[in-house]
């Protein structure tokens, strides 16, 4: 976690998740207009991804990141405390613990049919695999 927005950490996340789900080409990276992601750094990145096309809202417009400004209200409203954090480690270890400890493994998701994001990937993932080898 930067003290202030910068593009390394998107580019890196960003490459991150491209390698991890095995470079799926043809994606759609869609973001609001921070200075992270219109930057020069961060368009490469997404240039050396096969295929994605990079999208942002329009300028002032939460409704076009709804699915991001949902899972901030999440946080804020599920697990983060009121009085906020003693310093940055203790943010950095409960952000962490949200998103991999309960978000993306635990809680369920509507529009995934009430499943987990990580239990819809998996499935996802293993429907594809299965197709290929049928097929």
């Amino acid at each position: 976690m930067p003290d202030s927005p910068d593009s390394a950490l998107p580019a890196k996340a960003l490459q991150i998740a491209y390698q991890t789900r095995l470079k799926p080409s043809g994606v759609l990276f869609h973001s609001d207009q921070g200075t992270h992601y219109t930057s020069k750094k961060f368009a490469d990145s997404v240039a050396g991804c096969d295929g994605m096309i990079q999208s942002m809202s329009r300028r002032g417009n939460c409704w076009d990141n709804a699915p991001t400004e949902r899972f901030l209200r999440s946080f804020k409203t599920e697990w983060m405390p009121k009085s906020g954090y003693e310093d940055m480690d203790a943010a950095s270890a409960a952000i962490i613990d949200y998103i991999w400890g309960y978000y993306q493994t635990v809680r369920p998701h509507r529009f995934n049919d009430y499943l987990s994001p990580a239990e819809k990937e998996r499935r996802y993932f293993n429907q594809n695999l299965l197709s290929a080898v049928l097929n």
